[in-house]
């Protein structure tokens, strides 16, 4: 393989770059707070070393949020940077801010343990995780706003926002002086609703990127399931009862991904991957999770090759042809 996707991009119109690939580390919740039905259990020897293979393997930023564990992951993916010699400029780091049963008001008493839970990493990016808070995206994003002017953070995001809030979102850091970054969605081979609810298309408008969270269908797209069923039973209640539904009409899909890949030398997972950052030119980054070092060792290898159109157009043709 090349090297040819693993150029920086940057998040929106900000001066912020990224690889690519991020790696989300939702699972360096453990068992800690509402994760505790859905993680094993993970140490720090053990976040230390998905962390130091995603940056072995080129990556350069890390997703993680105030909810994995109530601060737990935020404080393991620090540490795990500084155990691996990291100085702040050499990566970035992305946290989220949880609007549940909250107003904008507590987006300023809260950046402090932010803050100390990342210590010495810098916000780099700080999102609104979801559209559920008691207050308007105008008044979120000038607490936000307030953060950037002060030092705090640096570039200000959204998550879930769908096409009308996230155009709101952008106005008001626009009156700031400001660009919104990046809103973090669901997207991936077989969740492609943001390419006909309007929200790629507002995304483009705007200049904000697109961060595809879920870009392997939690497990679904690694082919795993399809080539062991059991392997169903180990997985949570939920995920298991959709993905049963889901087996059989991905598996032309799934086999679309092991032959390409066996050009690459790569697999379904990988192919996956690649499809979600270059399908959509370089509008979307992607920040799949890894609870071990081999997942991150393989998404960091996702950047070493590039689909040809080809490829690209065979697979989305092959997606829209399933029933979701």
């Amino acid at each position: 393989m090349g090297n040819e996707g693993s150029d920086l991009r940057p998040l929106g119109k900000t001066d912020l770059r990224v690889t690519p690939i991020g790696l989300g580390v939702m699972q360096f919740s453990g068992t800690a707070g509402f994760f505790r039905f859905i993680f094993n259990d993970m140490q720090q020897p053990q976040m230390d070393e998905i962390v130091q293979a995603a940056l072995e393997g080129g990556i350069n930023w890390f997703d993680t949020a105030e909810i994995y564990g109530r601060g737990r992951s935020e404080r393991g993916l620090a540490t795990a940077l500084k155990h691996a010699g990291k100085a702040d400029a050499e990566v970035r780091v992305a946290t989220k801010w949880s609007p549940m049963l909250r107003t904008a008001r507590n987006i300023p008493r809260t950046i402090g343990t932010r803050m100390a839970n990342l210590d010495p990493y810098t916000i780099d990016l700080y999102y609104i995780h979801q559209p559920w808070g008691f207050s308007s995206p105008e008044d979120e994003m000038n607490a936000m706003a307030d953060l950037v002017e002060a030092g705090k953070i640096r570039t200000i995001g959204v998550s879930n926002f769908n096409a009308g809030r996230m155009r709101r979102a952008a106005a008001a850091l626009e009156k700031r002086g400001l660009k919104l970054a990046a809103n973090q969605v669901q997207y991936s081979l077989v969740h492609r609703e943001i390419e006909s609810n309007g929200v790629l298309e507002a995304a483009r408008e705007l200049g904000v990127t697109i961060v595809a969270w879920g870009p392997l269908a939690s497990g679904l797209l690694t082919g795993k399931f399809h080539r062991d069923p059991d392997a169903l039973a180990r997985t949570p209640f939920a995920r298991r009862r959709r993905m049963q539904a889901q087996l059989q009409a991905t598996e032309p899909l799934i086999q679309a991904l092991e032959r390409i890949g066996s050009r690459y030398e790569a697999t379904p997972s990988q192919v996956a991957l690649n499809w979600v950052i270059h399908n959509q030119g370089e509008s979307v980054v992607a920040i799949p999770g890894a609870s071990n070092v081999q997942h991150a060792r393989e998404a960091a290898r996702v950047m070493d090759f590039k689909l040809s159109p080809e490829e690209l157009d065979e697979l989305g043709q092959i997606s829209r042809e399933i029933e979701h």
